[in-house]
């Protein structure tokens, strides 16, 4: 497991040319986890491979649990930016879960990086690992525009937010080899159409 993450947030870049930078950084921590795992990759190799100061590093991400909640933050923006058009006759609960069964396939492919985004972020603090923030609102973000709710309400994101909860431990138990695949969509689906049903929205 990643140790737990330092009580400072990581600099934000300022210009193309260190966005650039922590870029490179966040790629190359990509391709360490997926060859070795979280806990063989090193700072000090993520820094050398990359290219830059160990203290360059260290200033955007404090520590690995601050680089791959940034990397996950990352990915799943970018699962947005690529959301297709809905399908004609496609339901919006079944357009939620072609979403998040397509979240899980691209996740998949790569599962020794998947279970590192997914150990950091559920050892990361909110007060000091901002990305935190930046998955919560991209992944609610992404199943909204799925669902096709341009004004959610509270209830809304409560529903959302359940169902995030459970994908994740469909997502973990395919990582571990509990569900089989055809399994883990039947329980994926289902919790679509239970969660986000047509119904009287409460308050």
């Amino acid at each position: 497991m990643p140790r737990i993450a330092e009580a400072r947030a990581g600099a934000e870049p300022s210009s193309p040319r260190q966005r650039a930078r922590r870029q490179s950084i966040l790629e190359v921590a990509a391709d360490l986890a997926a060859e070795s795992g979280l806990e063989r990759v090193q700072m000090h190799e993520v820094a050398r491979s990359a290219g830059v100061a160990i203290g360059t590093l260290y200033r955007y991400f404090p520590s690995k649990t601050h680089l791959f909640t940034a990397l996950m933050a990352d990915q799943i923006e970018g699962f947005g930016a690529r959301l297709p058009e809905r399908a004609e006759g496609t339901s919006p609960e079944d357009a939620v879960f072609e979403t998040l069964g397509s979240a899980t396939r691209k996740l998949l492919r790569r599962p020794a990086l998947a279970t590192a985004m997914i150990q950091s972020a559920n050892t990361a603090r909110a007060s000091t690992v901002p990305d935190l923030a930046r998955i919560d609102s991209g992944f609610l973000d992404l199943l909204l525009r799925a669902w096709g709710v341009e004004r959610p309400t509270d209830h809304h994101i409560a529903r959302l937010r359940l169902l995030i909860l459970l994908w994740y431990g469909v997502l973990q138990s395919r990582l571990n080899e509990r569900l089989s695949p055809e399994k883990a969509d039947a329980d994926l689906r289902m919790a679509c159409r239970l969660l986000l049903a047509p119904g009287p929205e409460a308050g």
